[in-house]
């Protein structure tokens, strides 16, 4: 199992804040924010990891991470011209996947979840998470049965078919890069990583597994805050 974090973008909705820096290098309570999706990974037993970033941040990223090595694990970069949609990354990563499975992580998503056993266990097709929110509009939302076979995933729906929103990380065989390169952009203009799950779900090859622990998308002046409010209330605790 390989690991890909996605940290390129512009993330104008964090303006001014992300004039001078990334997005993903703004500090979540005593670390910044590209920590958090590193230790996911890292902590779920992957140690070869693809961090995606944006040009004009790259000397940022590696002067902070450097080669891997202070983290147990082995760092490749790769730059992202323009943010072009989440598929992009199984684009950009291609080669660096090879014939392993991948696990992927959105640079802004933080998550007190230990994904250990849903790694481990991964065999084949692609395997992605659910969590109840209360605005999943915001959000790709997924649509499952009883049994939590998946019904429906589109992203940031008018009017959603759950309240069950898919968060930023994602597990597929090495497929997934192919199945990404069939992807057209939407209306928006970007590939949407839906695409990626509904050619894995059109085989019958499209798992869920809800998650009750805590999760911020940190892209948001809102959420950003939520998420230093609590890694900084869990510190405490600790």
């Amino acid at each position: 199992m390989k690991g890909i974090i996605l940290a390129g973008g512009h993330a104008t909705r964090l303006r001014p804040l992300t004039k001078i820096t990334s997005k993903q290098l703004l500090p979540v309570y005593n670390k910044p924010m590209i920590y958090y999706p590193v230790a996911t990974l890292t902590q779920a037993g992957i140690k070869d990891i693809l961090i995606i970033i944006a040009p004009e941040y790259a000397g940022q990223f590696l002067n902070l991470l450097g080669t891997g090595r202070d983290f147990g694990t082995k760092f490749t970069y790769e730059i992202q011209e323009k943010p072009r949609g989440l598929p992009d990354a199984f684009i950009i990563g291609e080669h660096f996947i090879g014939n392993d499975d991948v696990t992927m992580i959105l640079g802004d998503n933080i998550f007190d979840y230990d994904f250990s056993e849903e790694i481990k266990n991964f065999t084949h097709g692609g395997l992605i998470f659910a969590k109840k929110v209360p605005d999943p509009a915001r959000y790709a939302v997924v649509e499952f049965d009883n049994q939590h076979n998946v019904l429906s995933i589109v992203e940031k729906p008018k009017n959603p078919r759950s309240d069950y929103a898919v968060p930023g990380i994602y597990i597929f065989d090495n497929r997934a890069s192919s199945f990404a390169r069939k992807v057209k952009p939407s209306a928006r203009g970007e590939l949407e990583i839906p695409d990626v799950y509904n050619q894995y779900l059109a085989l019958g090859e499209l798992k869920v597994n809800i998650i009750e622990s805590n999760w911020h998308d940190a892209g948001t002046f809102d959420s950003l805050l939520q998420a230093n409010n609590y890694w900084a209330k869990k510190s405490m605790r600790s």
